[in-house]
C-alpha cells in the first residue's frame, strides 16, 4: 500500500518524509500571547529547518467547565489566525465543532481538525470534506485504532482524500490516558500520514476539579517514542507560562523549551527513518 502524500503548498506531509510540527498554542488567548507564541515557534523551526504549522483552536466548546475559557470565537479567532498566516507565512490548523462553522474556517485554515470526542458525527464529517480542505483526524480516545477506517471511509465517501489520522491516547480506567505504539503501527496501515499529539495524550482528563490534569515533564519521552514508529509529524503545544494557560496548561510544554526539545525530536526522527524495515514475523 502506498504512503500517501498530503501537500499544502510547498509542505508535504507524508511517513516516510522528515516530520512536520504542528506546533502553537491549545485556545487563542490575547493578541500578545499569539504572537510571542507563533513567533517562538516561528523562530525555532527557522533555525532547525523544520516544516511547520501553526495550531490553535478559536473555540474550545468541549471544556471540563461551564466558567472555562473557550476563546475569541469563530470571527476574531479566524482573523487572528489570518494574521498569523500573514505575517510568518505558515499553514495553519483549527478545529471545527460544529458543521456550520466549516465553510468559513476553510476560508482561512489550510487545515481543518476533526476533533476526538466529535470524530463519529457524520454531519460534522461531511460539512468538513465539501471544504476540500486536509483534514486532521483525531482518534477518539474511545476508539480502537481499527475502527478509524469507518471515519475514514465517511470522508472519502463525501468526496475527501486530503486525510490524516492522529494519536492523542486512549482511555485507560478513570482520569488517564495510554498511547499503544502498535496502535500507531495500525493507523499507518490505512496508508495515511500519521500525526502524534504527543501534548494531549499526556493529559489525566478530569484530573484536576476544575479541569485536566496532565504530565508535561513526560513530553519528551512520549513525543520520542511516537516518532520511533516512524510518522508524517508531530503535534505540540506550547506556552510562555503553562501555569497560566487558559487551556490544558499541564500539558504545554514551556516555550523557552522549544529549541531543545525540537532538536531532540530531529535526532529522533532521523534515526527511525534511517533504519531499514525489518520483518520480524
Amino acid at each position: 500500500m502506498s504512503d500517501k502524500e498530503i501537500i499544502l503548498g510547498e509542505l508535504h506531509i507524508a511517513n516516510h518524509l522528515p516530520f512536520v510540527l504542528v506546533g502553537g498554542m491549545n485556545v487563542l488567548e490575547s493578541a500578545e500571547t499569539v504572537m510571542r507564541v507563533a513567533e517562538g515557534f516561528a523562530r525555532t523551526t527557522r533555525e532547525l529547518s523544520i516544516p511547520w504549522i501553526f495550531k490553535a483552536s478559536f473555540d474550545k466548546a468541549n471544556r471540563s467547565s461551564i466558567h472555562s475559557p473557550r476563546g475569541p470565537g469563530l470571527a476574531d479567532g479566524l482573523a487572528m489566525l489570518a494574521e498569523i498566516k500573514r505575517r510568518f507565512g505558515v499553514p495553519v490548523l483549527t478545529d471545527v465543532h460544529e458543521p456550520g462553522q466549516a465553510e468559513a474556517a476553510a476560508e482561512v485554515a489550510d487545515v481543518l481538525q476533526l476533533p476526538a470526542f466529535l470524530s463519529r458525527q457524520t454531519d460534522l464529517v461531511t460539512a468538513l470534506a465539501r471544504t476540500g480542505a486536509a483534514i486532521n483526524i483525531k482518534k477518539a480516545q474511545f476508539l480502537a485504532p481499527l475502527e478509524m477506517r469507518h471515519i475514514l471511509e465517511k470522508f472519502e465517501q463525501a468526496g475527501n482524500s486530503r486525510l490524516m489520522l492522529c494519536e492523542r491516547g486512549t482511555s485507560f480506567g478513570y482520569h488517564n490516558l495510554v498511547v499503544d505504539m502498535l496502535g500507531i503501527q495500525t493507523l499507518k496501515s490505512f496508508a495515511c500520514p500519521i500525526l502524534f499529539d504527543a501534548t494531549h495524550a499526556l493529559q489525566l482528563p478530569g484530573g484536576e476539579s476544575h479541569g485536566a490534569g496532565g504530565r508535561r515533564g513526560q513530553l519528551a519521552g512520549l513525543a520520542g517514542a511516537g516518532l520511533m514508529q516512524g510518522i508524517a509529524g508531530l503535534f505540540i503545544e506550547a506556552h510562555p507560562d503553562p501555569d497560566q494557560a487558559l487551556c490544558d496548561g499541564p500539558c504545554a510544554l514551556r516555550l523557552a523549551r522549544l529549541p531543545e526539545f525540537l532538536g531532540q525530536m530531529m535526532r529522533v526522527d532521523a534515526l527511525a527513518k534511517s533504519l531499514p524495515a525489518l520483518d520480524t514475523s
